[in-house]
């Protein structure tokens, strides 16, 4: 099993491998995971993680500072902006890409709201990007059983939040899928068969 660090690497390393590709993937420990702007005396419960042996790591992508581990599948996928020259637009290419996932899922009361897919109006999916000239890394996390309790404890409250957060807490904006990960896996394989791309799928979970 590919340690914390390692599947980071390898979602990043989809940029330098030149064809669409897809990869699915959940690390069996908790860890803290920065996004390219994010900074730790902000986001972290730098004790917090300290006594729970909790890694904290960053990401070459955007996006916000996240608790994963068992109950938090992620998924990653390589695209050319060539063949989908639509997505070039960032905003776009968000609500293009999450409402194929949240279709391809098929689960009653899943919304796309910028970034984040949310079920009845809390998080369970958060989503980030990546892009070179030609190409576009999007990855995303979905929870069907992380430790919120956790995550409250090892994450400070963000100052900056969506507006659909509505300054919520942690345990009060997200929450997970009554879902199997096999289920998941399911959806998200037909998501990437929609899009009709030629690269194979990886998974490691």
């Amino acid at each position: 099993m590919r340690s914390p660090e390692e599947n980071l690497a390898l979602d990043e390393s989809l940029l330098q491998l030149g064809r669409e590709s897809f990869r699915v993937w959940e690390s069996p420990v908790h860890f803290v995971v920065l996004g390219r702007s994010g900074k730790v005396e902000e986001d972290v419960n730098v004790a917090a993680c300290q006594g729970a042996g909790i890694a904290i790591l960053h990401r070459s992508s955007g996006g916000g500072t996240v608790l994963q581990g068992p109950g938090c599948l992620n998924f990653a996928c390589m695209l050319s902006l060539e063949r989908w020259p639509v997505l070039a637009n960032v905003p776009v290419s968000y609500e293009i890409l999450l409402n194929r996932v949240v279709r391809a899922l098929n689960i009653p009361g899943l919304e796309v709201c910028g970034t984040d897919i949310l079920l009845r109006g809390r998080k369970v999916s958060g989503n980030a990007q990546r892009r070179t000239r030609d190409w576009l890394l999007h990855h995303g996390t979905i929870l069907y059983g992380l430790d919120v309790a956790l995550m409250e404890r090892v994450l400070l409250e963000p100052a900056r939040q969506p507006l659909h957060r509505a300054r919520r807490t942690h345990r009060q904006f997200v929450t997970a899928l009554d879902v199997t990960s096999e289920q998941l896996e399911q959806g998200l394989t037909n998501f990437w068969n929609d899009l009709g791309c030629p690269g194979e799928i990886t998974t490691n979970s």
